[in-house]
């Protein structure tokens, strides 16, 4: 049975769905956080959401302190927290704001860890193209460092989504956010070989319009492709610590390294903050004025 807590979770991130459109994992990472606001606040205080004070919600922040939580871990729990009692606010249960005079912990941006271009070379290669599976991962892992995707727009990418006359993929990023991003000649080769030699083998139905299914036909998750790439790491010889996010920084550093415009960088990665993306600056070696095509290693 849902509790009082569980509902008030559900109501206002059913709100936050409708009103900012936050993708599927950042509605469940505030689920989680909330949901374990709501359990600590119980049993630490005897309270609710409902009738948590400053203070309680003080208390939570230095028990998470304490508890050595990280300051961006925090950051959006206190994102979550404040949009919830807004929520309550503007609903009128609740009359006053606890968060309100709660400030958020400032957080330095870290510089991305970008690979060089040769260690990408090495992973690309590493898939045996013998296989139907290993030919699925080389796809994978060129469209993904072709069009600096997210791993999530990876294996939701559909046969409906790719133009391979036009040479464009087409993208649903966060906050439902729809974009083009050209693959690349080097990426469509191995798009192309894929789709006529192995993808067949992998559906389980002619029809089903899944791009990359997993070896047992079905879409692939996330972890399953993040297992896919340690793997390949391993058989590269690659020593660094490579993730499919990995890749799509050495997608935004290359690309700027080879001369593409910071703006044309944000576009391409989907972001809609230029701020987002001028952290890719400090990595790279220089500034540039040019497209994807002409500029991107793989181009």
């Amino acid at each position: 049975m849902q509790s009082a807590a569980d509902t008030l979770v559900h109501q206002y991130l059913d709100a936050c769905w409708l009103e900012k459109g936050l993708s599927d994992n950042s509605l469940e990472a505030y689920r989680r956080d909330l949901t374990a606001f709501a359990d600590w606040l119980g049993q630490s205080r005897g309270v609710s959401l409902l009738n948590c004070s400053d203070a309680d919600l003080n208390a939570y922040l230095a028990w998470r302190y304490q508890q050595k939580f990280n300051g961006r871990s925090t950051a959006r729990f206190l994102s979550a927290v404040r949009g919830l009692f807004q929520y309550l606010l503007r609903e009128n249960r609740i009359s006053v704001d606890p968060s309100a005079r709660i400030e958020m912990p400032k957080l330095g941006k870290p510089l991305p860890k970008a690979m060089s271009e040769s260690d990408v070379e090495k992973l690309l290669a590493a898939p045996d193209t013998d296989d139907p599976i290993g030919l699925r991962d080389r796809a994978m892992l060129e469209l993904l460092y072709a069009c600096g995707l997210r791993v999530t727009e990876l294996v939701s990418v559909t046969t409906h989504d790719v133009n391979l006359r036009q040479g464009v993929v087409r993208l649903l990023g966060k906050g439902s956010k729809e974009r083009l991003v050209p693959m690349g000649e080097e990426a469509m080769v191995w798009l192309q070989r894929y789709i006529r030699e192995a993808r067949p083998l992998l559906l389980k139905s002619p029809d089903d319009p899944i791009l990359f299914p997993s070896n047992r036909g079905e879409q692939m998750t996330r972890q399953t492709f993040w297992y896919r790439i340690k793997h390949h790491v391993q058989v590269a010889g690659i020593n660094a610590a490579v993730s499919p996010h990995t890749l799509r920084h050495a997608f935004a550093t290359h690309l700027l390294n080879h001369g593409a415009d910071l703006r044309v960088v944000q576009l391409l990665l989907g972001h809609s903050d230029l701020s987002t993306t001028q952290i890719y600056t400090h990595v790279a070696k220089h500034r540039l004025q040019a497209l994807h095509k002409q500029h991107h290693p793989r181009g």
